[in-house]
C-alpha cells in the first residue's frame, strides 16, 4: 500500500458541496492500494503511520506520534498515488488495485487505523473530492509498504 502523509492543522473533504469528513490536528492521509497488497499491508501501513514521531514535543522537537497526541486521521482514497510518469506525459495507473480490490482496501485500512483509537473521518471511495487542508510545517511523508 501507497500512503502520502501529511501533518495538518485541520483538514476536510467535500463532495457534492457537503463536507463529509473533517479533522483538527492530525494527518491527512492520502492512500492507494497497489496490486497485490492484501490486509496484512493494512494493518502494517496503520500501526507504522500511528506510531511516526513527527509531532513536536514540549522542547519542538519531532519526538510524539498521532497516538500519543491524540490527534485525528482524515483517511482519503487516492488512486492517482499510483501514477507512473516514467514514459510520455500521461500517468499510467495500472499498478493500482483493481477499483473492487482497492475499495476494500481503503475499508480494511481505516478500520484498522480506527481501531487502534485513532479518532478517524473519511472521504468517499471513487467519487469527485474536494479536499481542504492546513499542512503544519510542513510535514508531508510518502510511505509504501
Amino acid at each position: 500500500m501507497r500512503a502520502l502523509i501529511q501533518r495538518v492543522t485541520d483538514a476536510k473533504v467535500a463532495v457534492d458541496g457537503h463536507t463529509i469528513g473533517e479533522i483538527g490536528p492530525g494527518l491527512l492521509i492520502l492512500i492507494c492500494a497497489m496490486q497485490g497488497d492484501d490486509a496484512a499491508k493494512s494493518v502494517q501501513l496503520a500501526a507504522k503511520i500511528s506510531k511516526l514521531r513527527i509531532f513536536a514535543d514540549d522542547a519542538g522537537k519531532m519526538n510524539l506520534s498521532l497516538k500519543d497526541t491524540g490527534g485525528s486521521a482524515l483517511i482519503v482514497s487516492q488512486f492517482t498515488l499510483a501514477g507512473d510518469t516514467s514514459r510520455g506525459n500521461r500517468p499510467g495507473f495500472s499498478s493500482a488495485a483493481h477499483p473492487d480490490e482497492g475499495r476494500a482496501l481503503y475499508e480494511t485500512f481505516i478500520n484498522d487505523i480506527s481501531a487502534l483509537g485513532i479518532h478517524t473521518e473519511t472521504g468517499k471511495f471513487g467519487a469527485d473530492m474536494k479536499v481542504t487542508l492546513t499542512n503544519d510545517g510542513p510535514v508531508t511523508l510518502w510511505m509504501d509498504v
